[in-house]
Parts: C-alpha cells; sequence; structure tokens
C-alpha cells in the first residue's frame, strides 16, 4: 500500500512534534582522526518548532539510514503497511581522494535531505529518521571549524544593556573593540572602535559571538582585546585508554579519539590506530571480560561483543570510552587462561556468556 500525498498538507504538519527536523543543509565538511582518518559532514538542522542545530554525521551513517529505510519501507517491502519510493541514495566510493570524494558529496547529499524530509508525516516519525537528525550529546559538544559555507550559529537576546536592573557589567565576559568592523552580512557584528561587546561563545579560533546593546552577531577574534574570557569550556577530546604489556614491562597509553563514547569501530581500524601510537606490528589487542580473563579480538564481531559488554560500565577518568584495550605481543599466548598445550585463543564462544 502507498500513500500518494506529500507531507506538506496543512493539517498533517502541525501534527508534527516541534522537535521534528524538517530541513537540513550541509555547511562544511571536516576531517576528523577517530579510529580511523574520515570526514564528517557539518549540517546545519532546522525544526518544526523554530530550532537550529548543528550535527555531524559521516557517509556510512547515511548509507545506514538509507538500508534501513529501503528494508522498512521501499516499494516492495513487506515489513510495513506503507510503501514509498525512496530518493536515490549513491553508492559508496572505496577508491580515490577522501576529501575529493566528500566534496563531490555535498551536492547529491543536500538534494537527498531535502527529498527524505518531504516525504509523509509518519515517514518523518520514523525513529531512524529522528534519531538521525537529532543532535546528539557529542553532536552539542563539537564547533565547527571552519567559517567556509557555513552559517554560524548566532541568536538575539532580549536585552544585554549594562542599564539593565541586575546586569553585573565587572563579572560579564566582554571585550573591547580594537579598530572599527563592518559586518558582510547580517550574521556578523559591526561595531566601532572602543565599544564594549559583551561575550557570548566562541564560535572557533577566530570567531567569537557577541552583542553590541541589542544587537548580536559574530566577529574576529583580532578585532578586539578581551577584558574577560568566556569560562573555560570544557575539553570534549574523548579517549581509549590502553595498556601495553611487553616482555618486562607494562604501560598506560590514552590515546585522543574524535569519536563517540558510544560508537563501535572496525576491528582493523583499531589495529592500524594501535600500530601507528606504539610504533610495532606484531601485537594483538585483547580486552578484559567480567572474569578478568584477557580475550583476544580477531573480529568486528569480537569488538561489538566487548563494546556490548563494556557499556555499562562506568566511564573512568572522565570522556575515556567504557572498554579498555589491552595489548600484547603477537605471538605471546602465556597471558590467557588457559593450558599451555592448547594453541587456540580463547574467544568470548569459548568461554561461554
Amino acid at each position: 500500500m502507498s500513500l500518494p500525498r506529500q507531507l506538506r498538507n496543512e493539517s498533517d504538519y502541525d501534527q508534527l512534534p516541534d522537535d521534528v527536523a524538517v530541513s537540513a543543509t550541509i555547511a562544511d565538511i571536516e576531517e576528523k582522526r577517530g579510529f580511523s582518518s574520515y570526514y564528517v559532514f557539518v549540517i546545519e538542522v532546522k525544526t518544526k518548532g523554530g530550532g537550529r542545530y548543528m550535527i555531524f554525521r559521516r557517509y556510512r551513517q547515511f548509507y545506514n539510514l538509507h538500508g534501513k529505510l529501503e528494508e522498512r519501507y521501499g516499494v516492495g517491502s513487506k515489513n510495513s503497511l506503507f510503501t514509498y519510493t525512496l530518493p536515490i541514495l549513491p553508492g559508496k566510493v572505496y577508491v580515490g581522494a577522501k576529501r575529493e570524494i566528500a566534496e563531490s558529496r555535498i551536492t547529491i547529499l543536500n538534494t537527498y535531505m531535502k527529498k527524505l524530509l518531504s516525504l509523509p508525516v509518519w515517514f518523518l516519525m520514523d525513529e531512524d529518521v529522528r534519531l538521525f537528525f537529532y543532535q546528539s550529546p557529542f553532536d552539542s559538544e563539537q564547533t565547527p571549524l571552519g567559517l567556509r559555507r557555513l552559517r554560524p550559529r548566532t541568536r538575539r537576546v532580549k536585552s544585554i544593556s549594562p542599564q539593565e536592573p541586575g546586569f553585573d557589567r565587572m563579572s560579564a565576559p566582554r571585550a573591547e573593540a580594537l579598530f572599527d568592523f563592518t559586518g558582510s552580512s547580517k550574521l556578523e557584528l559591526s561595531f566601532k572602535k572602543g565599544d564594549v561587546i559583551y561575550l557570548l561563545s566562541k564560535v572557533n579560533k577566530n570567531w567569537f559571538e557577541g552583542a553590541v546593546q541589542d544587537t548580536t552577531g559574530i566577529f574576529p577574534c583580532a578585532f578586539v582585546n578581551v577584558i574577560k574570557d568566556l569560562p573555560q569550556e570544557e575539553d570534549t577530546v574523548n579517549w581509549l585508554r590502553c595498556y601495553y604489556h611487553g616482555d618486562n614491562f607494562s604501560s598506560i597509553r590514552d590515546i585522543s579519539v574524535e569519536e563517540d563514547l558510544s560508537s563501535t569501530p572496525l576491528f582493523q581500524d583499531l589495529m592500524e590506530l594501535l600500530r601507528r601510537e606504539l610504533g610495532c606490528d606484531d601485537i594483538a589487542l585483547n580486552y578484559r571480560d567480567a572474569e578478568g580473563d584477557l580475550i583476544r579480538l580477531i573480529s568486528d564481531e569480537d569488538v561489538e561483543l566487548m563494546v556490548l559488554q563494556c557499556k555499562d560500565r562506568p566511564v573512568f577518568p572522565k570522556h575515556t570510552f567504557p572498554w579498555k584495550l589491552h595489548v600484547t605481543q603477537q605471538d605471546n599466548y602465556t597471558v590467557y587462561n588457559t593450558s599451555p598445550t592448547r594453541y587456540a585463543i580463547p574467544t568470548q564462544a569459548e568461554k561461554g556468556p
């Protein structure tokens, strides 16, 4: 059964919750150094209620979402009462420079998201669609690195006038303009030399967001002298803790990883990351199970099981993945809780649930 009518029936549209995404546009791409080097699309999302925020998505997240939707709602699917002809998403590209591939996908993905968010109301309420366009805690902690194609976040404030009752001029983050600055768009804040600008946020290392009287916008950091800086933002880099067990020593290494703490890496990406960080190839990756025994990782399925078993463990130190890696020599089997005569490496299947 198919539904021929589109979303923009006004009565249907009014039924949507205010936090449902109704438009999304790629503002930029950024390189991330997670378990492997990759590019993310910086996407500006607008909701029905007028909200606006940034999300960061890899192409494989688009690909995985599309696969689920095709299986659930694609023409010929028997998994739903409703079916629909979904927009076309190009397949994965395995050869070529990563940046050029990401750049070439911007227009296509913008068209894909526009068509996706123009589908009927019941489609927009799908859990996977809503989660894809939802701003996760990881998204909210990220700061776009560049302003190329990026429309930085700005907001109106009722008043930030020093004359307002209760406004403490001495404690507010603020800066003094060193030069005149004339904004080139409505997003940029214009001011004169000597103006006091009250700081609202730091967009990136080169731009502030601030207010002069009742006007807000962004402006270059180089044009002002900061009198009182914004509160120091908490470090949002996540860390992978590794225990390296050598022949006669053990050490701890924390590796910075630009990935969500809930993400699941690929086995090969983990191997390449640890080989690069430790500077040696003949290593094996392991984790400790609930009984304290070392379990060797040899596949993506093993990594998924490790993440699943460790997901409820307390995160300590803060911003550290709940699972920890134990790195041993590839040919060292004495670290495992098994008979020396057995050459097989214990896996979770052998140990049981």
